[in-house]
């Protein structure tokens, strides 16, 4: 796996994958602002593993997910280097019938075993998880 970050202008910069799959990312603060910032980004990482895992998971378990959708919420430290120190993650997962059991079981898959991101970011910051079953619309 290997990405780049490219200079644009001011905190701006382009990153992209070995495919040129590309984002902005903004270090700016302000109305300015283009793209995610860096932890943003991070965050947004262990959203889209995490909900990867728990779509994955529902469908092999032949679940009708119709929808998935991971909120996740950070706290930072105060000091420098402001890494996160506590995660909040809501999982909203929409179906026909779901298992209360199968969707916890995905979502506690995901979190012990299958998403690295989360498993990482897990070694400096305290994750909590949430779980919320709607019927499909």
């Amino acid at each position: 796996m290997k990405v780049q970050a490219k200079w644009v202008e001011d905190y701006r910069f382009i990153g992209s994958n070995e495919k040129g799959h590309g984002l902005i990312m903004d270090g700016s603060g302000g109305e300015g602002r283009l793209g995610n910032s860096p932890m943003e980004l991070l965050l947004l990482g262990v959203a889209g593993c995490s909900g990867i895992d728990v779509v994955h998971i529902l469908k092999k378990s032949r679940e009708d997910v119709q929808d998935c959708i991971v909120e996740v919420e950070g706290t930072r430290a105060d000091t420098e280097p402001k890494v996160f120190t506590d995660i909040h993650m809501i999982y909203t997962v929409y179906g026909n019938n779901l298992s209360n059991d199968k969707v916890e079981r995905a979502v506690s898959l995901s979190a012990e075993k299958y998403c690295s991101a989360s498993v990482m970011i897990g070694q400096v910051a305290n994750i909590t998880r949430e779980i919320i079953i709607k019927a499909a619309e």
